[in-house]
């Protein structure tokens, strides 16, 4: 699918050469950063300008930052972190290997084929934290559902994870507060036998 693929690149490339705030890291991650080990590998898939690869190397980690964007990988390797490797990849036609990484982070970037593979690429007790867009309730976020998660299904593609943290908001109370439109959760694989 090369025509897609530089339909793609050419996209994010002018959002990210627009986009002159400064990057900032998910929700998600903000809100859990706790969770994080003290040291260890991390992926920030379609990272976009890196604001979650910046909050993880500051937590002392080893950053692998991978976006199918050019504009935006350069834009994040001129932020000159140490600890940080930024790499155009399109993570759909390559994934990460198995068993390669502690944490991973994944904002924005809808492609439930590739969850499965996101799994296997956690180490024993890894977390992956997600973040993306929900059921359209109050207008936030893109038009297709094909873009968008389904009501409670999140927890549905990750069975193999356990949750330690899950926040979809939906349509209750008032719709003018809160987390609305979107979707979170951590969750971590566990070393066999590890809670039994």
């Amino acid at each position: 699918m090369p025509d897609q693929n530089d339909a793609l690149r050419r996209k994010w490339n002018r959002r990210h050469a627009e986009n002159q705030a400064p990057p900032q890291a998910a929700r998600v991650l903000c809100e859990n950063r706790h969770l994080l080990p003290a040291v260890g590998d991390a992926l920030d898939l379609a990272c976009g300008l890196g604001g979650n690869s910046l909050l993880l190397a500051e937590a002392g980690m080893r950053v692998a930052a991978w976006d199918l964007s050019p504009v935006a990988i350069a834009r994040l390797r001129g932020q000159a972190r140490p600890g940080i490797r930024a790499e155009v990849r399109d993570v759909i036609a390559a994934p990460p290997v198995a068993k390669s990484f502690d944490v991973i982070v994944v904002s924005y970037f809808l492609h439930r084929p590739l969850l499965p593979a996101l799994v296997e690429a956690l180490r024993p007790d890894g977390l992956l934290f997600y973040e993306t867009f929900g059921p359209r309730i109050v207008g936030i976020g893109p038009e297709k559902a094909g873009f968008r998660l389904r009501r409670s299904e999140l927890p549905g593609l990750l069975l193999d994870l356990i949750p330690c943290y899950y926040r979809e908001d939906g349509a209750a109370g008032d719709l003018s507060e809160g987390f609305r439109d979107r979707v979170m959760l951590v969750g971590q694989r566990l070393a066999a036998c590890s809670y039994e």
